[in-house]
């Protein structure tokens, strides 16, 4: 098995990942087991809101001159959204980003609609509106990916909609029960409840129990101890668990259409004056106010979750497949130096100590590498994301996901809380974008660029992105696309969309 793992990442690191395979992945057998002959769950195509004709689709597949893809010219996104993507340099057929723009509205489920979910609002403009905003990193495919840009948004406006008639009044921290009808459940002051809690405590100071020292004694202030959450936490709770229940819609629907890979997703929802940042995976988000960079965003890698994945290859040694070790060491152990102390950290640390090697340090250490060539397995770059269901240790049978989280962060941005101008923007993109450019140097890039654009040119914020997409992307030379420092630019997919924070006010 320690060879098939050398070999798994030797071809990793030493040239084009095969089968069209992005740099998260290693091509891994049974990564689309099980879905030979099935149709896919949605065909291939880029976001809608580009409008590309066929012969304009198979022009954005051209990973010689990697054309970058904008908005037209006549088109129009919400705030004024700006757009640009461009394809890969080689490492995969197709461009296995995918994008969602779009405004919904949020309303109480009724009659016939009350069961249904996932459906399209048809003009319907009831409701609390919502502006969406997702891009989705595909790997090993870019089936993941297009399935969670049509139909993440569309779950969150349902779950949402579950809690509509609470969202109606913000002012009102959301009740802790619900009754069955969804309507707020009010426990009643219960003198039952109340006699019972004090018939125990009676019962446990007749029994000769020594009550704690700062216990709280009064049975009824113990029943009626609650912990107040807020709005805005409910809002990230539907935002989370969405997310869940887009990943087990995808592991439900691979038994009959076709969903390959997995994708990283990094989504922002605008609702009620706060933006919403959920992401899962390296993709990132930056909001850039004043010239002055906020993130929105931090990266899951093997190496930011080093020690919740080697907590669960502590907790659960079986998923190591007797192949894997928990153990991080700063290099490869030799079999002669059993016996010998050598340095390691595990799930408790985040310093180095010293411990004296033993047999079972020698297997494949569960987080190998640096940068972006950390690996999951052997295998995977990235630790949160959607789908990655089949996907496997090459040549074995090691399942990976139970080490894949596809649980968001969620960060909350309030847009009343400052003051706006239209050069502050929030700007979404996936790692090919960050890869090659800087939180600074794409703020710095994006208010150059707009602070000599007309306010009132509705392209402005495409301009800027593509702007942006083009300094990460480079120019082709005769040793590959390079930057200006004649550094090497991204030769992965690029996705950006950069969107403007006083867009809202044009809206309301």
């Amino acid at each position: 098995m320690i060879s098939k793992v050398k070999n798994a990442m030797s071809t990793l690191v030493g040239g084009m990942i095969p089968h069209g395979h992005n740099h998260h992945h290693h091509s891994g057998n049974g990564q689309n087991c099980g879905s030979e002959g099935q149709p896919p769950r949605f065909p291939y195509g880029r976001p809608d809101f580009l409008d590309l004709t066929p012969e304009l689709l198979q022009y954005s597949t051209e990973h010689a001159s990697r054309p970058v893809l904008t908005l037209k010219r006549d088109s129009r996104l919400p705030w004024r959204t700006g757009y640009a993507e461009v394809i890969n340099a080689g490492k995969s057929m197709l461009n296995e980003d995918q994008a969602s723009c779009e405004k919904l509205f949020v309303k109480k489920p009724s009659g016939k609609h009350r069961n249904s979910t996932l459906q399209e609002d048809n003009g319907d403009a009831t409701g609390i509106p919502l502006h969406f905003w997702g891009v989705y990193d595909g790997h090993a495919g870019s089936g993941a990916a297009i399935a969670a840009s049509k139909l993440l948004h569309r779950l969150i406006r349902d779950r949402l909609g579950e809690v509509a008639h609470l969202l109606e009044n913000p002012a009102s921290p959301p009740p802790i029960c619900l009754a069955k009808n969804g309507s707020p459940y009010q426990a009643t002051e219960s003198k039952k409840g109340a006699a019972a809690a004090a018939a125990a405590q009676q019962q446990q100071v007749e029994g000769g129990a020594a009550e704690e020292p700062d216990a709280i004694s009064d049975p009824t202030v113990r029943y009626h101890m609650e912990k107040v959450v807020s709005m805005e936490s409910l809002v990230m709770g539907v935002l989370e668990n969405a997310f869940r229940q887009m990943d087990e819609l995808i592991e439900k629907e691979k038994a009959s259409y076709t969903i390959s890979g997995g994708c990283c997703a990094l989504t922002a929802v605008h609702m009620m004056g706060k933006l919403y940042v959920a992401n899962a995976g390296d993709s990132r988000a930056i909001i850039i106010r004043n010239d002055e960079v906020i993130p929105m965003s931090n990266e899951f890698t093997p190496e930011s979750e080093r020690q919740r994945l080697q907590y669960l290859g502590f907790l659960r040694p079986e998923l190591l497949g007797n192949e894997f070790t928990h153990m991080e060491f700063p290099r490869r152990i030799q079999h002669s130096e059993l016996g010998k102390k050598m340095l390691f950290r595990d799930h408790t640390m985040t310093g180095w100590a010293y411990r004296t090697i033993v047999e079972d340090d020698l297997k494949f250490p569960l987080i190998y590498g640096e940068g972006k060539k950390a690996r999951v397995m052997a295998t995977i770059g990235v630790t949160r994301g959607l789908g990655d269901h089949d996907l496997k240790v090459y040549n074995s049978n090691i399942h990976i996901k139970p080490f894949l989280s596809c649980c968001p962060e969620v960060k909350v941005y309030d847009l009343s809380e400052n003051k706006h101008g239209p050069d502050d923007v929030l700007v979404m993109g996936t790692d090919g974008l960050w890869d090659v450019t800087t939180d600074q140097e794409v703020a710095d890039a994006v208010s150059t660029f707009l602070s000599g654009c007309d306010p009132s040119d509705p392209m402005r914020y495409t301009l800027a992105a593509q702007d942006l997409l083009m300094r990460s992307r480079g120019v082709l030379k005769e040793r590959g696309w390079r930057l200006p420092s004649d550094r090497l630019g991204s030769g992965d997919d690029i996705t950006v969309f950069v969107i403007p924070l006083v867009g809202h006010e044009g809206e309301t």
